[in-house]
């Protein structure tokens, strides 16, 4: 195969292609449905999650439809929706206040390039690095900080004080609570109630009945009928605006280029997740993570240019598509044109959804994404697991979520590097057989487990700290992993024995380890090149040997 045809396959691997849709025949009318189902559930998180990240409603309208349309097209998964999320509003929020709304389409279209990049360069399969617990950790983070966002909503009329309110979520639902107007609490709560009442109750009722979009409707028909002073979403456009470049600098791309990584970093893991989690659900065929990441990508970079914000995978609406029967990535089509009809026909209706009732969404799909039942399981397993876990969660809430991840991953990753040196044995052996004279004098030496840099200090202190040996046969055919670190602990026992005048013998090289002990020096540390083995019988021998000889010395000296 020639690099040009090689190149060819690579690139076809990452767009789309007719077997995307190989199912559409058998599996069309479930997809209707599934995107209809998907496309009303969405309606208010889109409108909840564009007010919330202090940019509007109508720009996570336009990324629900924009990005739910390209991520359907070009993405790796079948079933996936995407869209705006609450973790992407955790990391906006800070941004629109420290670079204001203009700077969001920007800093979309910046990462949607980079997650576009690390696809075609196929780092899809990086985030399984991730350990569970600091996965569960990170969601805990956020839905604890979506919570801690829709306070000002039900304290001071939305946005209005959110120039004033800190950039953390914490800080600001306290300053909110301290500067609240009281006579606006009980209306705002109250509507928040009626939303979190009728998601709680619909099904109960029927599994049909969307409780979010039912409790909104309830919500806007109050306030129409009753004089209440909640604050409203507004005007919103009848229509998609047209796709703009925004305004780019030097100055502007070179202080969004941090923001623009750490977004770019949570719309891969987020999206990433949403994908696997969605292959599991249901027989939806297998999904590419490099090609996921490429349309995610593309997703961002659209919104971007249609004023929206940098979407994500969500595994909410997702998990909704695939047990209302979406198949194929009609379904995600077919939401993203549902929420386009609502924009054409009912923009002027939903402009007069009060904010707090959109704040009742956000809050009760904040608290289902904590499973109690998942936590208490992390909780009671290994304290390492359990550490990284409420680490990840402490740091999500009060400094940033990438550094969490970061901070999670480093976290488990030392108590599993711990607990994998733990497994590093060292035993001294007694050599098989009639024992002869002078076998007291030949220590056998086993190193079983992994041999790295956590545990070579241990084992060079163990097997240096032997005394009364003439003759240390090291037994290494139970060796498992092998780094420089622990190669270059071996090459330091050899030394310090032989220095003390102690002759040691190596068995049981495993092939895979060979070529690292000679580039370290294990081997050239030896007395001579003889004193390698590959049977024990063999070493044995030789160590008899060493220890006859040495005795015929002794006893010839004495004589003398």
């Amino acid at each position: 195969m020639t690099s040009a045809t090689r190149a060819t396959a690579y690139i076809r691997g990452l767009l789309p292609s007719r077997p995307d849709y190989r199912d559409l025949r058998r599996t069309w009318k479930g997809d209707l449905v599934a995107g209809l189902t998907v496309g009303i559930v969405a309606l208010p998180l889109a409108l909840g999650f564009g007010v919330s990240s202090g940019v509007s409603a109508e720009a996570g309208l336009i990324t629900a439809i924009i990005a739910g349309v390209l991520a359907a097209i070009f993405g790796g998964s079948n079933v996936q929706v995407s869209g705006p999320t609450g973790a992407m509003v955790v990391v906006l929020l800070p941004i629109v206040a420290q670079h204001g709304v203009g700077a969001v389409a920007l800093v979309s279209i910046m990462a949607g390039v980079i997650v576009l990049a690390a696809g075609a360069l196929r780092l899809g399969r990086a985030v399984s690095i991730i350990p569970w617990p600091v996965i569960e950790g990170f969601t805990l983070g956020i839905a604890v900080i979506i919570f801690l966002q829709q306070v000002p909503s039900l304290t001071v009329g939305g946005q209005a004080d959110a120039a004033s309110h800190s950039s953390n979520a914490l800080v600001a639902a306290i300053q909110a609570i301290s500067s609240a107007d009281w006579t606006y609490v009980p209306w705002a709560v109250g509507a928040a109630l009626i939303v979190i009442a009728c998601m709680l109750l619909a099904q109960r009722l029927h599994p049909g009945i969307t409780g979010s979009l039912a409790g909104i409707a309830i919500v806007t028909i109050l306030c129409l009928v009753i004089d209440s002073p909640l604050a409203v979403i507004g005007a919103l456009p009848d229509g998609l605006p047209m796709p703009t470049f925004p305004t780019l600098t030097l100055g502007s791309t070179a202080s969004l280029l941090g923001p623009a990584l750490t977004i770019a970093a949570l719309a891969a893991i987020e999206s990433l997740l949403s994908a696997r989690v969605a292959s599991s659900l249901a027989d939806t065929g297998p999904y590419d993570p490099d090609r996921e990441l490429v349309g995610q990508g593309i997703a961002s970079i659209g919104s971007g240019l249609f004023g929206g914000m940098p979407a994500t995978g969500a595994i909410a609406r997702t998990a909704v598509n695939v047990r209302s029967g979406g198949r194929t990535r009609l379904a995600s089509i077919v939401h993203a044109i549902v929420l386009l009809l609502f924009v054409l026909v009912l923009s002027g209706p939903v402009g007069m959804i009060p904010l707090a009732g959109l704040a009742g969404v956000l809050m009760l799909t904040a608290y289902r994404m904590v499973h109690k039942a998942t936590m208490r399981s992390i909780l009671k397993s290994a304290r390492s697991d359990a550490a990284a876990f409420i680490v990840t969660a402490i740091v999500t809430v009060s400094f940033d979520l990438i550094i969490a991840v970061v901070i999670g991953i480093v976290f488990a990753g030392v108590f599993a590097i711990r607990n994998l040196s733990r497994g590093t044995g060292v035993q001294r052996e007694e050599i098989a057989g009639t024992p002869l004279a002078g076998d007291e004098r030949i220590s056998v030496v086993r190193i079983d487990g992994p041999l790295i840099f956590a545990s070579a200090d241990r084992v060079f202190e163990e097997i240096t700290r032997m005394r009364g040996a003439t003759v240390v046969i090291l037994r290494m055919s139970k060796l498992e992993h092998v780094d420089a670190s622990g190669a270059h602990a071996l090459q330091d026992i050899v030394q310090s024995l032989e220095r003390r005048g102690v002759t040691v013998l190596i068995k049981g090289v495993q092939p895979v380890h060979e070529d690292l002990f000679r580039t370290i020096g294990v081997l050239a540390s030896l007395r001579h090149h003889r004193h390698l083995f590959t049977s024990m019988d063999d070493a044995v021998t030789h160590a008899r040997s060493h220890i006859s000889r040495e005795t015929g010395r002794t006893a010839a000296s004495t004589t003398q």
